[in-house]
């Protein structure tokens, strides 16, 4: 896709500019309890090889039987790609050999998949830019399993749990032009999938892992050769890979070299990627259609009705939020990022006013819960008791300094916050005899300061300040304000 070139997003080269381009494979696994073919556990974490079923092991005369579960699964991703869902694919073998793959072939979709072209909108928070990442398929297929080499000095061992593990694979057209777009591109992709239910997006397992296809080329020219960094499984390795990759490919064609189309790997510890293999074309895998499986064939109706009972994703929701609560575009993709900070919004703005609500989640209890590692779904505050301390700055019971106090006592201990602010006295001072008294000591005990306010009416908040210290921090600020002002003569 010859787009306008950005500027900012090209890397200066010894010899010029070079732009990078990336397309994408994820590799994502179905949310299903049995495998694809067969009906072994999908768990993690089991012995080795306690969930592998004679299909799984490919012993003679085990024949495939497609998991329709998986398939519905793939079609509601596609779906919520905004895709092309083809009523009928056909599964293929793709051939190669590795220890892990019993059969000696995979079982894919390689011209028939069961989902065509669609589209992943990404905003992207460095630049600040929306952009449109075309999808070009989605297919089925089977993992492989794992070879282990550390556990003995001179054998290795498989462990075939997952293999037969459904997959969706999801192939990006080349539209990415940096590694900001590409993270970005990727956390956003596994949002729609947690939305859907369809993947769990859970990299430290192997539950999403990406292989990045990177080029260079001078700006405006025609696409270089490219190199696949296989089974990258983190965001941050995505966007280290791509950096290292890029200046790799550009420095030997600097040097007058020319780039080999091959497989590598990235390793996070020496943060640079090694050569694996060389790239395989499509007829190095003699694909062929699988004789063991028929048609994958559905009518219309079934995808209507999957239509139906898909949940409100991403994009609409944060259209919604900016709508209905009058949240920035920021805001509201921040909310929206994870399905289970999304509810907690909605549980909290609920007869409030939403901006105040937003605020108070995305600063203050997002703020805390990073800070001690935790997520939304840990949080010790709850829905309820951050809507209560909401309500009582509305209801100027407590001031804003009093609430962030509330808000620390309620994250580290817990309760009532309606009660904890009446135990322990905590209220603001509203009542105007208190506050004016506080507000003479201050002026009183500073007659320089008060000469100096009149010529420079930016000293107010430090008497401002000054007064909410006498006070314990319990004076209505409002309130403080407007006294001092009459006070000192200062409009």
């Amino acid at each position: 896709m010859n787009a306008p070139v950005n500027p900012k997003k090209l890397i200066k080269g010894a010899t010029g500019d070079w732009e990078i381009v990336i397309g994408m494979e994820i590799h994502a696994q179905v949310t299903s309890q049995a495998k694809l073919f067969s009906g072994a556990s999908t768990a993690f974490g089991g012995d080795p090889n306690s969930h592998v079923s004679l299909v799984d092991a490919a012993m003679p005369g085990m024949l495939p039987v497609i998991n329709e579960e998986c398939v519905r699964q793939a079609i509601r991703t596609g779906l919520g790609l905004k895709a092309q869902i083809n009523l009928k694919s056909t599964f293929d073998r793709k051939n190669y050999f590795y220890p892990d793959l019993p059969q000696g072939y995979q079982i894919s979709q390689y011209k028939s998949p069961i989902v065509g072209e669609g589209e992943v909108i990404v905003d992207v928070p460095e630049s600040g830019e929306t952009i449109t990442v075309r999808i070009e398929r989605l297919h089925l297929e089977q993992d492989a399993g794992k070879s282990i080499h550390d556990l003995h000095p001179t054998m290795s061992f498989v462990d075939l749990n997952r293999s037969g593990v459904a997959l969706m694979e999801i192939v990006s057209k080349p539209d990415l032009r940096s590694s900001d777009e590409a993270r970005a591109y990727v956390t956003k992709l596994r949002t729609i999938l947690r939305y859907l239910g369809t993947c769990d997006g859970d990299m430290d397992k192997g539950n999403l892992r990406a292989d990045v296809n990177v080029s260079v080329r001078r700006p405006g020219e025609e696409f270089g050769t490219r190199c696949e960094i296989k089974n990258v499984n983190s965001i941050r390795f995505i966007g280290q890979a791509i950096e290292y990759e890029a200046r790799r490919q550009i420095g030997i064609l600097e040097d007058g070299g020319v780039i080999e189309q091959e497989t590598r790997l990235y390793d996070p510890g020496k943060g640079e990627t090694r050569s694996m293999r060389s790239k395989e074309e499509a007829h190095d895998y003699r694909y062929f259609p699988d004789p063991d499986l028929l048609p994958l064939e559905f009518d219309q109706a079934y995808v209507d009705e999957l239509a139906q009972h898909l949940p409100e994703l991403p994009d609409e929701k944060k259209a919604r939020f900016m709508g209905d609560y009058g949240l920035s575009a920021y805001d509201a993709s921040v909310l929206v990022a994870e399905r289970a900070s999304a509810d907690f919004f909605e549980e909290v703005a609920k007869g409030r006013d939403g901006k105040a609500a937003a605020n108070w989640i995305i600063n203050e209890l997002f703020g805390r819960l990073n800070k001690e590692g935790k997520d939304i779904s840990s949080s010790p505050v709850s829905a309820a008791q951050l809507g209560a301390i909401v309500d009582l700055i509305g209801e100027n019971v407590i001031s804003g300094k009093i609430a962030k106090d509330l808000f620390e006592i309620v994250f580290t201990e817990g309760g009532d916050p309606r009660e904890i602010v009446e135990k322990r006295g905590m209220k603001q001072v509203t009542d105007t005899g208190a506050i004016e008294a506080a507000c003479d000591a201050v002026i009183a005990a500073n007659p320089e300061k008060v000469e100096q306010a009149k010529a420079k009416p930016t000293l107010l908040g430090w008497f401002v300040g000054q007064v909410m210290k006498q006070t314990g921090g319990k004076a209505n600020p409002q309130a403080v304000n407007e006294l001092l002002k009459a006070k000192l003569g200062i409009e």
